[in-house]
């Protein structure tokens, strides 16, 4: 999957083209947050427990779901990957492939 295009909510520029998104683009919102609170804190919980309101035990819980988020993006890649690749390979017609891409999609 790609993004086809980008806009700056400021200044409302706007650019076409081929963007590819990586997993952790694709992460929600609330995720990519605390990723980037994670990453501020070097990566320690104990820090982060210094600077948030969070405790041990919700840091590590958010953490643990974030990695388990991660993993299903990862996982979801791969697994659209391999489809077109069979497809590519001519295992499998147009309209199955579409019907796994759209069932991994959840649409």
């Amino acid at each position: 999957m790609h993004t086809a295009a980008m806009a700056c909510a400021i200044c409302d520029v706007k650019v076409e083209g081929n963007f590819s998104q990586t997993a952790f683009d694709r992460l929600s919102p609330e995720d990519q947050r605390f990723l980037e609170q994670y990453l501020l804190a070097g990566f320690s919980i104990k820090t982060l427990e210094q600077t948030t309101p969070l405790g041990y035990a919700a840091i590590r819980s958010r953490l643990d779901r974030l990695i388990a988020n991660y993993k299903a993006l990862v996982k979801m890649d791969a697994q659209k990957k391999a489809v077109l690749e069979q497809l590519r390979a001519s295992e499998i017609s147009v309209a199955e492939a579409k019907r796994k891409l759209e069932r991994l999609s959840g649409d």
